[in-house]
């Protein structure tokens, strides 16, 4: 039981190498990763602030600035919804564009195994880009005195808040042959999760409003980027990731009966 357990985690992690390789051969991942590590400087050098539907520039690394990393958290937490569909627009919806899904359908590994190794593979990239940001933290701490426990807080929930996205990206690729489709469905999908359900709350009665609120994603991170460690927040999030990897299973599964 054991030994097909590691056998099957085996498979799953050669389809994530398989990935996570073909990010570095792909022109539009050097452009999506220089776009968003360029974003990350900007902020972190100008400052910006996203507090929902408004913005304000709040620069990150200036004289009397808080030696703080929440202002990049905020906006990163924003900037994903249209970064991270566009890194996975690709994962299912090339495969089927290119016809290398029937030789994927056919070899020995299940649909689950599948999508995981494809969500590992992208999460593999979205952590190197997230711990290419870790210079700016080492420059506050070199310039000033944070607090490692906050800092450690927000990387959590930007790894959390990551991998949900990430899934959502993913059963958006299941969706289409057209990796541009893809990656606007992702956009539209992750839109409604943050923006959107805020704007459903301001219309609704407090009761429904309150209740609709646990399920913006930009909501459940914010603890994160206080330094709050939140359990709710990690099983929001850990939920809202197995649903979507366990439809995009679903989606691939229906496939082989077409």
């Amino acid at each position: 039981m054991i030994h097909q357990d590691v056998a099957k985690m085996h498979k799953i992690l050669i389809l994530a190498k398989r990935e996570l390789s073909a990010y570095f051969f792909s022109p539009m991942a050097y452009v999506i990763s220089a776009l968003f590590l360029g974003l990350v400087g900007i902020i972190f050098l100008w400052g910006l602030k996203i507090t929902f539907l408004r913005v304000e520039l709040e620069p990150v690394f200036h004289s009397g600035a808080e030696s703080t990393l929440r202002p990049l958290f905020n906006v990163l937490a924003y900037s994903l919804v249209v970064v991270v569909p566009l890194l996975t627009m690709r994962l299912m919806a090339e495969e089927m564009r290119s016809g290398t899904i029937e030789t994927l359908m056919t070899a020995p590994v299940t649909d689950t195994q599948v999508i995981l190794g494809k969500f590992l593979g992208a999460l593999g990239l979205y952590v190197i880009l997230l711990a290419a940001t870790v210079v700016y933290f080492m420059l506050i701490v070199a310039f000033g005195q944070p607090d490692w426990g906050v800092a450690a807080m927000g990387y959590l929930g930007m790894l959390l808040l990551g991998a949900t996205y990430i899934s959502v990206g993913l059963f958006a690729s299941t969706l289409t042959r057209h990796q541009l489709v893809a990656g606007l469905i992702g956009i539209a999908l992750l839109a409604f999760f943050t923006a959107g359900l805020y704007l459903l709350v301001m219309a609704l009665p407090v009761g429904a409003g309150e209740v609709l609120s646990k399920a913006n994603m930009i909501t459940n991170f914010a603890d994160f980027s206080r330094g709050v460690f939140d359990t709710r927040a990690v099983v929001f999030f850990v939920s809202m990731t197995a649903f979507f990897l366990f439809i995009s299973i679903k989606v691939l599964e229906s496939r082989r009966w077409r």
